[in-house]
């Protein structure tokens, strides 16, 4: 984990508000642990520069990540990972401007192997005093138990 920059926790400042976007995609063929750790070691030497934070998952050739930070930040870094041939189908499943804290502060960007993804959800749903962080981490959570993220 690299230390987030403070003037890039720009969240919440003189009504400044904060991008989050969430995506999966399919990952192309021969995806395996060392080229997930190369996309980790990618995101974690640039992301803290450009006031990036998020959570990667990567189960059963999906990958599902949630962004969060400064707008055209997030947006150019999705349509990096949309170009990148290690992605197909990329979906976004949400994304919105708001005035709030960040759901994963400290998380330049954390990888999260799908069979622990409900534990991490759990947490970030206890810490958040959002509703609508709420509302979205409860969703993601009945998708998992109903079998639709992880198997």
């Amino acid at each position: 984990m690299n230390p987030i920059y403070r003037s890039q926790n720009d969240e919440g400042q003189s009504g400044r508000s904060i991008h989050n976007l969430v995506y999966c995609s399919q990952a192309s063929e021969g995806m395996d642990k060392e080229a997930i750790a190369s996309i980790i070691a990618t995101a974690r030497h640039h992301n803290p520069r450009l006031g990036i934070t998020g959570l990667l998952v990567y189960g059963q050739g999906i990958f599902f990540q949630w962004l969060e930070g400064p707008h055209d930040n997030v947006t150019q870094l999705l349509a990096r990972i949309s170009a990148d041939p290690r992605h197909t189908n990329v979906v976004v499943l949400s994304q919105e401007d708001e005035i709030r804290d960040r759901l994963f502060p400290e998380w330049d960007m954390e990888w999260v192997e799908a069979a622990d993804i409900r534990e991490v959800l759990d947490d970030a749903l206890q810490q958040s005093s959002d509703d609508k962080q709420k509302r979205m981490l409860s969703q993601m959570l009945l998708e998992i138990e109903s079998g639709g993220l992880v198997k």
